[in-house]
Formats: C-alpha cells, sequence, structure tokens
C-alpha cells in the first residue's frame, strides 16, 4: 500500500532548533528507507520565507501499521519532538512517476 505522510513542524520558539538537531539522523534514517524501496519521494515543507516547516513523504508499507512500526516509532522528528501534527492518507502513484 502506498501512503502520503504530511507532517508539520510544532511552532513554538524552539521548533527550528530541534529540526536541525536530529536532521541528520532523520536524513540517515530517510536515505535507509528510500534505499530499501519504503519510500519513493520526500521533501521538506517550507513557509514563504523558505524555512522547513514541515515534511511531506509519500511511501510503500504492506500495512498502515507497518508503517507506524518499521518507520514512525523510530522517526527522529519523532523522537526529537519535532513534528506536532501527522496526517497519514493512502494513496495511489501514478504508475509512470515511480522510478523502480
Amino acid at each position: 500500500m502506498q501512503f502520503i505522510v504530511i507532517a508539520y513542524d510544532d511552532t513554538d520558539e524552539g521548533a527550528l532548533q530541534r529540526r536541525l538537531a536530529v536532521r541528520e539522523d532523520h536524513l540517515k534514517t530517510a536515505k535507509e528507507m528510500f534505499d530499501s524501496g519504503k519510500w519513493l519521494y520526500a521533501a521538506g515543507i517550507l513557509n514563504d520565507d523558505g524555512v522547513m516547516i514541515g515534511s511531506m513523504i509519500v511511501c510503500e508499507f504492506p500495512t498502515r501499521d507497518e508503517l507506524e512500526q518499521q518507520w514512525l516509532k523510530e522517526e527522529p522528528y519523532i523522537i526529537g519532538n519535532v513534528w506536532k501534527k501527522i496526517d497519514i492518507y493512502r494513496t495511489q502513484v501514478a504508475p509512470f512517476c515511480v522510478n523502480k
């Protein structure tokens, strides 16, 4: 199953600093997820000033439970208290958009 995960950072004064503090760990996890075929696409969400305020990931896991257990429970942006709100939707990527 394919999912789109839209995660919004907290908006408190220390939010950007928390993001930057765990960003390298997040990118390491992202690379592992991409290399394993679990992440198809990812992008940072920027505000009008070009500052990251969230993330968007299109991923593929057999079930939503496996998405949560194999990724989200270990995600540095969750453990590091970066993401405040996370929306998860089932999706279907157009076949011509998937590079495998």
